[in-house]
């Protein structure tokens, strides 16, 4: 007789219930970055918006910065971190290949034995933890998951690359994501285009210090991208994205409360909402100004700060929209915790 396998017995639903946020002390103004690269301070806000941005210092480290953002989430969603049943990271900027620095922030965070893993899908790689989270949730793997994203991305920046060198800043964002009654994670609409994947990646470890007499400021291998075919794509692809991810959650443009897109540039985020047609009432994070392009912790940290000043509050719908290395993306509609 062939054996039955018990259905699962999950949560009917799933919703972040608390979210939290770590900046590094050391606030990098444009001033600093002119000293390597050729441009002027109005070139660098007119091009990204960007105005400042965090630099992480030694003892500000990828599990560190990770483990404060994660206390902040953990407290917010009021539970005991002895109830997390996973722990999700979505980073580029761990350098070793194992352990996965999850298992590290798990046993710090005090939360047991959890299952414990990284992943690595660039800017997209909140939404993916997310979706993952929501995922073991409903089929009954977890109860509660704990998702993070976070970058130290000034470890991968040149500092003599004029297109990049003034983007990245670094920091983590953290979630805590558990059962619901009620919808309150969409569908993801979420996927990659591999044949735009060399649009933005890493060098090889030779490629960095070919032609250089001094390499004593290059951090390595450092990201570059191609900014005019990134920018076309996030622009113009993003936003049908983000349109299916609101058509897929039943909710209209007029019904959001607040657009959390990817913190990658001003000028994308602010065409992404002339396209989407999002009217004057959603609120739109524009974190980047201050904090840089972070990468996957750009969600959570932009999220974070929005409720944090009172621009967004608890129970608002918002859209959220991370897209980046890959070329990966992954959009979905939330109730803010």
């Amino acid at each position: 007789m062939t054996a039955k396998i018990k259905p699962s017995q999950g949560s009917p639903y799933a919703r972040i219930l608390g979210v939290g946020g770590y900046r590094p002390t050391r606030v990098v103004g444009n001033d600093e970055i002119l000293k390597h690269i050729d441009s002027s301070d109005e070139w660098i806000r007119s091009r990204s918006g960007i105005a400042t941005r965090h630099w992480a210092g030694p003892e500000e480290t990828v599990a560190m910065m990770s483990v404060e953002a994660s206390g902040k989430a953990i407290a917010a969603a009021g539970i005991d971190p002895a109830q997390i049943d996973a722990v999700i990271v979505s980073t580029v900027s761990h350098f070793k290949q194992t352990p996965a620095i999850a298992t590290e922030i798990a046993d710090r965070v005090g939360a047991g034995k959890p299952a414990a893993f990284d992943i690595s899908a660039g800017c997209a790689g909140f939404g993916y933890g997310l979706t993952l989270a929501k995922g073991l949730i409903v089929e009954g793997s977890a109860e509660y998951a704990l998702v993070i994203g976070v970058e130290r991305l000034s470890d991968l920046t040149d500092l003599e690359d004029r297109a990049t060198a003034f983007l990245f800043g670094d920091g983590a964002g953290a979630v805590v994501v558990g059962p619901a009654q009620e919808p309150a994670i969409g569908p993801t609409v979420w996927g990659s285009e591999g044949d735009k994947a060399e649009a933005i990646k890493q060098t090889e470890s030779w490629e960095i210090y070919r032609g250089r007499t001094d390499v004593s400021d290059v951090r390595y291998p450092a990201i570059t991208q191609e900014g005019q075919a990134v920018f076309r794509w996030a622009v113009f692809e993003m936003a049908k994205v983000a349109q299916e991810a609101l058509d897929r959650a039943g909710v209209r443009a007029d019904d959001l409360d607040v657009f959390i897109p990817h913190q990658a540039n001003m000028r994308i985020i602010d065409s992404m909402v002339k396209t989407l047609g999002l009217p004057e009432h959603v609120t739109v994070a524009r974190d980047v100004a201050t904090t840089g392009n972070t990468s996957a912790a750009s969600i959570p940290l932009a999220m974070e700060r929005l409720l944090a000043t009172g621009q967004a509050k608890s129970g608002d719908t918002a859209l959220v929209i991370g897209f980046g290395a890959g070329l990966a993306y992954a959009a979905t509609v939330v109730t803010l915790p």
